[in-house]
């Protein structure tokens, strides 16, 4: 599903890309833009989207981006040669608007960190958290409660909250979130060839409808990384 400009609903998406390594054990960036196009999404977060060493150099080239989509990377980086920070990188289609950029440090054991995006889209201002949590129970835990405090501190907007959330139970409650947001688990996107785990989530606040939500697990999907990417489409209350 391709966009040439906004529909009615704001389609989003969360995409763990896994540094561009397909199961197939090929690494493709080429691939791996063709299944964040066909997902349709005017706001991608990626994870993973960075090498892990040295001073991670990005998996998906910008000069690639640009060739082979109408994707804008937002300026979520803190060097010249990452997409992202923490692996955390978002893409927007070019009538989405950005504002400011945040950097939160979260707590855990291992480097961590989201990022926070304040954007437009058709005069409207929304927010954007993308997050890829720990491995660990409690860290998690805390990361989301971090993530809540540092958003009650924000400007009122329109908030959701994408990426690997590394919860394996489909019965999560993710209490650090109540009962401000409602969690989306559009499907066991881990792992994409045998669908184990709902890692993937999307939460959104009280000023969101939901109208659907889903995954692309079809095609080069299956292939490009190990999780499969998620989506859903979403309107603001009092639109």
């Amino acid at each position: 599903m391709r966009r040439e400009g906004p529909g009615a609903d704001l389609r989003v998406a969360s995409y763990n890309i896994r540094k561009c390594m397909g199961t197939d054990r090929r690494r493709s960036p080429e691939r791996v833009m063709r299944v964040i196009g066909d997902t349709g999404a005017e706001v991608c977060v990626l994870q993973e989207a960075d090498r892990r060493l040295g001073p991670r150099p990005t998996a998906l080239p910008r000069n690639l981006i640009a060739q082979h989509s109408d994707y804008v990377p937002l300026p979520v980086a803190r060097n010249d040669v990452s997409l992202g920070w923490h692996g955390n990188a978002m893409l927007v289609k070019p009538w989405i608007t950005l504002d400011k950029v945040h950097h939160l440090d979260l707590p855990s054991l291992e480097p961590r960190g989201a990022v926070a995006a304040e954007l437009q889209r058709q005069g409207q201002p929304f927010r954007v958290v993308g997050v890829h949590l720990g491995l660990l129970g409690n860290d998690r835990a805390r990361q989301l409660a971090a993530i809540a405090d540092w958003l009650k501190k924000q400007p009122p907007l329109p908030t959701l909250i994408l990426g690997d959330f590394n919860e394996w139970s489909p019965r999560a409650t993710f209490a650090p979130l109540k009962p401000d947001f409602h969690v989306l688990s559009p499907g066991p996107s881990y792992h994409a060839r045998l669908r184990l785990a709902p890692l993937d989530r999307i939460a959104h606040d009280q000023r969101w409808k939901v109208a659907h939500s889903g995954m692309t697990d079809h095609g080069e999907a299956t292939r490009a990384s190990d999780h499969l990417p998620i989506w859903a489409d979403l309107t603001p209350k009092g639109s």
